[in-house]
């Protein structure tokens, strides 16, 4: 891509980001800005990961074509701030922010004069294998979407949609893998119940959700007819699955999104003050 990246917030997706990059191409680590809150921290994280950390956000911005925000939500618009004070982005960068519950009118009302889309990954982006929904601003042109879309390529799937939507993203893709984790480590105990051990039960369920989740994706097909040919007539699947009935699974898995959703919405107010 030819562009100086500040990654500001050099954390587990930041840092998920800057290797995506340098592996696929698209960015080499001289293209890089990336920063952390502390000096001490900077350090510790270039030992820790071979890139040149530091903890100087204006200068990471003030030559970068494209600023992408990673720190906590409580955290963002007091960065904007310090930003626009010392002028960091008066050469009108893109801005791209993967910060939870902060709207795009409230990062342009910190920043206005920069071109602004949100992204909310997953953590399995780490693996390359994670999920990232972009919406951009309405005065974003095309090509610049299509720029951030390159960014997250390398880490999963993209996918763009309308902003109000991404709250709720937040509480199925982005908290979603923390359910699915509950979900292995339940079946996996239902293994080491049945007399498995832990290292293979763990396995075994571990894929049985990795392969399902890939029949969904590459099928097209709706979860509900695949499962439906696992489940034969007096099998031992019919009977797992009327357990699951009996505990509510679908209602707490669909509660759990909810709840999620809504924490998610309350961020960026709890942000803003």
């Amino acid at each position: 891509m030819a562009r100086r990246i500040a990654i500001l917030g050099f954390g587990t997706m930041g840092e998920a980001l800057a290797r995506g990059l340098v592996a696929s191409g698209e960015a080499e680590p001289t293209d890089l800005r990336l920063t952390v809150r502390t000096t001490k921290r900077a350090e510790l994280r270039s030992r820790e990961t071979g890139f040149v950390v530091t903890a100087d956000n204006v200068a990471a911005t003030r030559d970068a074509d494209i600023v992408l925000l990673a720190v906590k939500p409580h955290g963002v618009l007091e960065l904007l701030r310090e930003l626009v004070t010392a002028g960091a982005l008066q050469h009108a960068p893109l801005v791209v922010s993967i910060v939870a519950g902060v709207t795009l009118e409230q990062l342009a009302q910190a920043a206005p004069a920069v071109r602004w889309v949100r992204v909310m990954p997953n953590t399995p982006c780490r693996i390359g294998d994670g999920m990232s929904v972009l919406s951009p601003a309405a005065d974003v042109a095309e090509e610049d979407t299509t720029v951030v879309e390159r960014l997250f390529d390398p880490l999963g799937r993209t996918l763009v949609l309308e902003e109000r939507y991404l709250d709720v993203v937040t509480g199925l893709s982005a908290s979603g893998p923390a359910f699915v984790y509950v979900i292995i480590e339940a079946l996996a105990e239902g293994g080491l119940m049945m007399g498995l051990p832990r290292r293979v039960a763990t396995e075994l369920a571990a894929q049985a959700v990795r392969g399902a989740a890939t029949m969904v994706l590459e099928t097209g097909r709706h979860p509900a007819e695949l499962k439906d040919q696992v489940t034969t007539p007096a099998g031992c699947t019919v009977a797992g699955l009327l357990a699951l009935e009996d505990g509510k699974l679908r209602s707490v898995l669909a509660r759990a999104v909810q709840e999620a959703t809504r924490a998610a919405s309350r961020l960026g107010q709890e942000g803003s003050r």
